[in-house]
């Protein structure tokens, strides 16, 4: 028992450490205006709008979702029914909230996609918000022949990883610092795979150009007007998505 409680004692210690470090010269995280209109979105106080009907796919295919950090898959609830309406076979990522990368997670998603694209026949589209972008992007690195494509929502793929208002909560939740985590990952790295990025000037999380990414870095940007979490659930986000499964590779 003492060992353990020792343990514990370092591991708070350690996020402790790991909340006070300071931030990183000459990296620009978003304004406090802009996460101010998050924590509107997030008390129900952003209006999120009605998707309204849903064209039917032009080539309907399986889609996984992987939230944000510290969501649910809940959260983007919305977006996949849209997806089903337009007649796309949806999935969740199947690891409830996302609580940051650990090696037998990332082992359990790897594994997930290759079955599902294994059950299907055909590859499987990775839509990833925020953190469940990188996710995403390393899965097809790594499994280009299980993704047929990826979107990420607001992801900061690209960049120093600090140039969010995320990455001490980050931290201290993991506990581990936002640039080393405990797997293999090359977050800026292009997959083989068609790449959209999904980025806003009104992110109040993810620091627009970090989510934008350069040529290289992703196939296509397109620019919306939501928030970091708009990107969950937004009529603009999901119509985007929705036009982006259905563009030709």
């Amino acid at each position: 028992m003492r060992a353990a409680a020792a343990s514990s004692g370092a591991g708070l210690r350690r996020r402790a450490e790991l909340v006070r470090q300071p931030g990183p010269q000459g990296v620009k995280s978003p304004s406090l205006g802009l996460l101010m209109r998050e924590f509107a979105v997030l008390l129900g106080g952003g209006k999120r709008g009605a998707i309204g009907e849903v064209a039917p796919a032009r080539d309907p295919m399986p889609v996984m979702i992987l939230p944000g950090f510290g969501a649910h898959p809940a959260r983007m609830r919305k977006m996949g029914a849209a997806l089903e309406q337009a007649g796309h076979v949806v999935y969740d990522w199947g690891l409830g909230f996302n609580l940051g990368p650990t090696p037998e997670n990332f082992a359990f998603l790897l594994a997930r996609v290759a079955r599902i694209a294994r059950v299907s026949g055909r590859p499987v589209a990775l839509v990833g918000w925020s953190l469940g972008g990188l996710f995403a992007r390393e899965i097809a690195r790594l499994r280009p022949d299980a993704v047929a494509r990826v979107i990420t929502l607001g992801s900061p793929f690209s960049g120093d990883r600090r140039a969010n208002n995320a990455w001490r909560a980050y931290q201290a939740i993991t506990g581990h610092p936002v640039d080393a985590p405990p797997i293999p990952c090359d977050f800026a790295a292009k997959p083989p795979v068609p790449t959209v990025a999904l980025w806003s000037p009104r992110d109040g999380v993810v620091a627009p150009r970090s989510a934008c990414g350069w040529p290289g870095e992703r196939d296509r940007a397109v620019a919306l007007r939501c928030t970091h979490l708009g990107f969950a659930a937004s009529p603009e986000s999901i119509a985007e998505v929705l036009a982006q499964l259905d563009r030709p590779d």
